[in-house]
């Protein structure tokens, strides 16, 4: 069976029978595409000894979690053909994933959260729209790709609940706090006309009356970040980081912020407890008598 054909079949297999989201099977697929095209063996030939060199070849231009992220789509794929009857064994059994240090994401201060935000300006419905999703980034805690994909019909404006569809269709419900709900009102005042029955219920419309990408809303959050005068290399998703860190530097309990985010383990939520850790620690170490 040719790569292409296989690639086609993994990335289904992984969507349909792992529950991955697109863009996760899309970037096993990218990173096995790169891979076989390097190795210029049949995919069903290669060797413990292919992946190897593969990975010292990479190990200068990419990160150590890119690396692991890199075996991991090598390793299920094989895993994957082992279980087809195309190879006898995995090629990446054995080999070592690249070990790796704490990741601590960039996290917004609360300031630099509210001056992003301000920045917009209310004179355009595409204005009041970019604010609409600002607040809901930060104040809901989602990712970017469960934002552009909101329904009106997942409002739940008089109980204060937002439903969510999460990584592998997962379903949550998510608070809807006073700021972020008053930013939806107003948005859908002025929201314009969908372009086409199948789009009437998406709640973030771009001016076609089309779903917004998650590229345009990047685009926008480097904008808005810009303006305000924030210099930090930041992202939709540093407005889910900032709100799970604020969360726990004010008291809530991990158990609670994790149901909010919608991990599946707690150890993902401990990450914040890192960041909130790193930031007294650097107080204490700029204010100690021996420094």
């Amino acid at each position: 069976m040719c790569s292409v054909r296989l690639i086609k079949d993994f990335g289904y297999y992984l969507r349909v029978e792992r529950g991955m989201s697109p863009n996760t099977a899309a970037s096993y697929c990218s990173d096995l595409k790169e891979f076989l095209e390097w190795s210029d063996v049949p995919a069903g030939d290669v060797t413990t000894e292919d992946v190897l060199r593969y990975m010292e070849f990479r190990s200068d231009d990419i990160s150590k979690r890119s690396q692991a992220r890199m075996l991991s789509a090598m390793r299920s794929f094989f895993d994957w053909m082992v279980a087809e009857g195309e190879m006898a064994s995995d090629p990446c059994d054995g080999i070592e994933t690249p070990k790796l240090g704490r990741y601590l994401p960039a996290v917004l201060s609360v300031e630099e959260v509210n001056a992003i935000i301000e920045s917009v300006d209310l004179k355009s419905p595409g204005g009041v729209r970019d604010r609409a999703i600002l607040e809901v980034l930060y104040g809901c805690g989602l990712r970017v790709s469960e934002v552009v994909n909101l329904r009106i019909s997942q409002f739940f404006m008089d109980e204060g609940f937002v439903r969510v569809v999460g990584k592998g269709d997962k379903q949550r419900l998510v608070p809807l706090g006073e700021m972020a709900a008053l930013a939806v009102s107003d948005y859908l005042a002025v929201r314009g006309v969908a372009n086409g029955a199948e789009y009437d219920d998406y709640l973030f419309l771009n001016k076609f009356g089309r779903p917004l990408s998650r590229v345009s809303v990047f685009n926008m959050v480097k904008r808005q970040a810009m303006a305000a005068g924030v210099r930090k290399e930041i992202s939709p998703h540093t407005f889910r980081h900032s709100f799970a860190t604020h969360m726990i530097e004010n008291g809530a309990d991990l158990r609670v912020v994790q149901e909010m985010l919608g991990h599946e383990s707690i150890l993902t939520t401990e990450i914040y407890t890192h960041i909130d850790s790193s930031t007294w620690q650097a107080d204490v170490l700029k204010f100690h008598p021996r420094r």
